[in-house]
């Protein structure tokens, strides 16, 4: 699709707000990555009270920042929509074990935040998910 026609079928209005959700969801969890390869002891504490080994937790990080980059760049958006998704549902998982009601809702949020963004700023999502009022 020409770039042309592509600005026309996204209007201003939704074009900014998928951009400004996705950099929400960028920054948060370019945090979490980076507070997780910097192993952290805030981090430590919480991946052992979730019941991972601390060795996971590099891993874990690396994993992370390389699913948030895919999300930020153009051509592999979806790709990293999709690992995010699962990095988040994996979190869902480990905090519904262990952790209170908002922790367990947080990673849901960002989850849908993550699809919302994406979904208000990318054509070739809006074509696979055609949703109509």
């Amino acid at each position: 699709m020409p770039p042309a026609a592509k600005s026309a079928s996204i209007s201003k209005g939704a074009l900014w707000a998928g951009r400004i959700i996705s950099a929400l969801v960028v920054l948060f969890m370019l945090f979490d990555s980076i507070t997780k390869i910097l192993r952290t002891q805030q981090v430590i504490d919480a991946t052992v009270r979730i019941g991972f080994p601390v060795s996971t937790i590099v891993g874990i990080g690396v994993t992370l920042l390389i699913s948030t980059i895919l999300y930020v760049i153009p051509q592999t958006s979806i790709l990293g929509a999709i690992l995010l998704t699962g990095y988040l549902g994996g979190a869902t998982a480990a905090n519904v074990r262990t952790s209170p009601l908002f922790n367990t809702v947080f990673p849901i949020l960002f989850g849908i935040l993550a699809w919302l963004g994406l979904y208000l700023r990318e054509d070739r999502l809006r074509a696979l998910l055609p949703l109509k009022s």
